[in-house]
């Protein structure tokens, strides 16, 4: 993911952020239940300390990909919902110096606070807030002389929009971006921090209950 389709896709964000305010309102919705299953993308930040604490810094990269999504939100008012985040474990393969030294797999289920500024209205904005739990597995690096931390936690900011088709369809943007952190041991000692950090660009569609 290129930086001017990120730019693209926070832009489309704000213009229907600045929609919302004239949309007319769309039909009620009677359950609290919202299901959205997305396609995503995943752009590490690709951040890592020196190795050996010597050298330069950020030359570890985990691979960016696309990943399906999918998330149940549940509506506690009309503007405060719950939101859990999930897909199946994803491999992504780890290069040094652009050169590929194995791949691991990692699970990672987030949960977040929804605030909805116009709920019932054709166009929704919101932001979120919330905590991530990531699950290392499936490690094979530098042919398994070099390992990962087992987990994760940290934190995840999350702006999207709901562009309603009608009642019970709509259409949703999501930008996330989330804290994911590990430390890399070889012969159980610690060499570098790995700071995955990626930006999740998501687009698909949810159904109201």
């Amino acid at each position: 993911m290129n930086k001017s389709m990120l730019k693209g896709m926070i832009a489309a964000l704000g213009v229907c952020a600045g929609m919302a305010a004239v949309s007319a309102p769309a039909l009620a919705q009677e359950s609290p239940w919202l299901v959205r299953v997305r396609a995503l993308h995943i752009d590490p930040a690709d951040k890592s300390d020196p190795l050996g604490g010597t050298g330069a810094g950020d030359r570890l990269h985990v691979s960016d990909k696309w990943i399906p999504e999918v998330d149940i939100a549940y509506f506690l008012t009309p503007n405060w919902a719950a939101e859990l985040i999930l897909t199946y474990p994803q491999k992504h393969t780890v290069t040094l110096d652009g050169a590929a030294i194995g791949t691991f797999k990692h699970l990672p289920p987030t949960l977040t606070a929804q605030y909805h500024f116009l709920p019932g209205a054709g166009i929704d904005p919101y932001v979120g807030a919330g905590v991530n739990y990531t699950l290392m597995s499936k490690v094979n690096l530098l042919n398994g002389a070099a390992r990962l931390e087992h987990d994760s936690v940290g934190l995840a900011l999350q702006a999207g929009v709901d562009v309603r088709i009608d009642d019970r369809w709509s259409v949703n943007l999501d930008v996330k971006k989330v804290q994911i952190r590990s430390d890399v041991e070889i012969a159980g000692a610690r060499v570098t921090r790995v700071k995955v950090d990626p930006v999740l660009l998501g687009v698909g569609l949810g159904y109201r209950f």
